[in-house]
């Protein structure tokens, strides 16, 4: 079994999703490996990972609405505010959602579905580059 790893750069406009589906599918090319999975793996606290539908942004913004009524800022309750109002609400929307991704590969191809992609989801107001860790592991 061979692994390659690799780690790049991503960066979303604040309190949006970037779509990152091209990052790994390239890494997965240059790993040589056609067949297992890549772990997908975003190493911060207020941002996320998320397979979403890539053909209609408007799904997107849906989502993004939504987790923002969910976990508002401004909640008298939150006392973490040390780097501003979008703070607590930026760690609690990573902790509903996801920091890792698990997707297989055969023939050297992602086995995503036709209208799934691969995104960084910014909980935070600025936007901010991330580091997202990529490990292919197979044949």
């Amino acid at each position: 079994m061979g692994i390659y790893t690799e780690q790049i750069e991503a960066q979303a406009p604040g309190k949006s999703t970037a779509e990152i589906t091209d990052a790994v599918a390239a890494g997965l090319r240059k790993s040589g490996l056609r067949q297992g999975s890549v772990t997908v793996f975003c190493c911060h606290t207020s941002c996320s990972l998320v397979i979403m539908e890539n053909a209609d942004p408007s799904a997107r913004r849906d989502l993004e609405r939504f987790i923002e009524r969910l976990v508002p800022e401004h909640d008298p309750d939150f006392t973490h505010t040390l780097e501003g109002p979008d703070d607590m609400p930026s760690h609690i929307k990573m902790a509903l959602t996801r920091t890792a991704e698990v997707i297989p590969f055969v023939d050297g191809q992602l086995c995503l579905g036709t209208w799934q992609g691969v995104f960084l989801w910014e909980h935070r107001t600025k936007s901010q580059k991330r580091r997202i860790v990529l490990s292919y592991q197979g044949d």
